[in-house]
């Protein structure tokens, strides 16, 4: 079995955890970890889980307005023009073989607020008919620039190692 991590991250954090998440999946399995504006809509038949991630701005998945806006105060990374939610909205809807995980990173000050980018991926990509795979996980930085919280990126791949784990054990002959 394969899994596909595809990440948006404006200021480079949200890539780290991508890295990381895949660094535990790749305990049990293949893995290849793209950018969100290379991701292909459909996954080849070859990977049995999606793991999909990225910042959450304005309580959700971000906008094309809130990603420029990080550009304006200085983000070097990600594409104004693709992210997360324009990504799964592009995603073929039906019944799908592979299933799906999501997770985002979100500023800490903002731990107990509503809104999460990973619980918005997560009823997208179920709208699209995934299934998904373990629950909604969020990562945290200190501010929308970062860093990532001390072991955070510990985190991330023991969440991927877990994924893994569970993918395998359903998947696994009788």
């Amino acid at each position: 079995m394969k899994a596909m991590v595809v990440f948006e991250s404006m200021w480079g954090n949200t890539e780290k955890v991508a890295h990381a998440v895949a660094a535990g999946l790749a305990e049990s399995m293949e893995v290849t970890t793209v950018d969100v504006s290379r991701a292909p809509t459909e996954a080849g038949a070859e990977f049995g889980v999606i793991v999909a991630g990225g910042p959450t701005h304005a309580f959700s998945m971000s906008r094309t307005r809130t990603r420029a806006d990080a550009h304006d105060r200085g983000a070097p990374r990600g594409d104004a023009a693709v992210g997360l939610r324009d990504w799964l909205d592009r995603l073929p809807s039906q019944t799908h073989a592979q299933t799906v995980a999501t997770f985002d990173t979100r500023v800490t000050t903002v731990r107990h607020l509503p809104g999460s980018a990973a619980k918005a991926a997560a009823k997208t990509a179920r709208r699209h008919g995934y299934d998904r795979v373990g629950h909604p996980e969020s990562f945290y930085v200190h501010d929308s620039e970062g860093p990532l919280l001390d072991g955070e990126l510990a985190r991330a791949t023991a969440w991927g190692r877990d994924l893994g784990a569970a993918v395998t054990s359903t998947t696994a002959p009788s």
